[in-house]
């Protein structure tokens, strides 16, 4: 074939065509954008993460939402307290009364009763043991039968048992008394009263029974996070993670947690061993010392606030982490537990 270049004016028409400079500069700009990607994800370092959603709890379950429970049954004469209210330790919460308002007066004069009846055999056991002691002298001196003897240590063992069961009588007696003396309700420390169970002078309660929610103040806060399965592996103790929390706005960088904007530090205290119900587990988080942007007040991230966290794992390539994003697969893991 003979060379076209020789013979470009056999070939006007394709003479004249020209590659446009927009298409060969787009062409330059998509190799150099392959170029660049390609050693972004064969170089640049990642920060694996896995994130879940939780909410912020105590870390002691003493200082947890908790119910105050009616001491005794009855019904109810009065409430010291309402919804949202602050209380100290010993501040009355409510006041319950039996339904017999003479109970306690009756009782006193049981145990009035059951106290005359132990000191009447106290008195009958001295006068039991006397008896033996002289029955036992008469005997060595043989002025006194055996049989007489024997009878007299009968008496003295029986008068024991007598006094042992009025005493125990003595004892629920008292155990009464004293748990239907205890009809007011009081604050069991400094905290705010949640919400309060309605209820009237008609209003029956029985023993053990909740009439008031209530929050502990000063508690240390925590924040239980759940996680997937397929990264709970590599969650251990002392792990770092980030927190954003309920109506705080934050930008996360789950590849460079540096550069991360709104959120916070916490540390991993803790790993369920066990999945939910829902297949995913619980992990306990407490806030970071080292981190220089400390959780909000109490009185803008409150209990029960939800929260989303990102636990930061091992650090790998962004190739890698894409890789295995779009796999599906599990973080890498360490040989032999240490981090990559």
């Amino acid at each position: 074939m003979p060379n076209l270049r020789h013979h470009n004016e056999y070939f006007t028409t394709l003479s004249t065509i020209k590659t446009p400079r927009v298409t060969r500069a787009v062409a330059w700009m998509l190799c150099l954008a392959i170029i660049l990607v390609t050693l972004f994800l064969l170089f640049v370092p990642w920060i694996q993460t896995t994130s879940g959603m939780g909410r912020v709890t105590a870390l002691n379950p003493n200082d947890r939402q908790q119910e105050i429970n009616a001491l005794v049954s009855g019904r109810i004469q009065e409430w010291f307290v309402q919804d949202g209210m602050q209380v100290s330790i010993g501040d009355p919460i409510v006041k319950i009364v039996d339904n017999d308002p003479l109970l306690l007066q009756r009782l006193q004069a049981e145990r009035a009763q059951v106290a005359a009846k132990l000191a009447a055999a106290r008195s009958t056991q001295e006068t039991a043991e006397i008896d033996l002691n002289r029955t036992s002298e008469l005997l060595e001196q043989g002025l006194e039968s055996r049989r007489n003897f024997e009878r007299a240590q009968i008496r003295v063992q029986n008068m024991r048992s007598t006094v042992a069961e009025v005493s125990a009588e003595l004892n629920r007696v008292e155990i009464n008394i004293s748990r239907q003396s205890v009809q007011t309700v009081t604050a069991p420390r400094d905290g705010v009263i949640l919400s309060v169970n309605a209820g009237d002078a008609a209003t029956y309660i029985s023993a053990g029974a909740p009439v008031a929610s209530f929050v502990p103040n000063n508690v240390k806060r925590a924040v239980e996070l759940y996680v997937s399965g397929r990264d709970v592996a590599l969650v251990q103790r002392g792990a770092k993670a980030r927190l954003q929390f309920e109506g705080w706005p934050a930008v996360q960088f789950s590849g460079w947690p540096s550069v991360a904007v709104g959120t916070f530090g916490a540390l991993v205290i803790s790993v369920d061993a066990s999945a939910q119900a829902n297949g995913l587990f619980r992990v306990l988080l407490v806030e970071d010392p080292a981190d220089p942007n400390p959780w909000p007040d109490d009185d803008f991230v409150r209990f029960g606030a939800k929260v989303r966290g990102w636990l930061l794992l091992n650090e790998v390539t962004a190739g890698y982490e894409v890789w295995r994003q779009l796999n599906n697969f599990p973080p890498d893991f360490p040989a032999n537990g240490a981090g990559t």
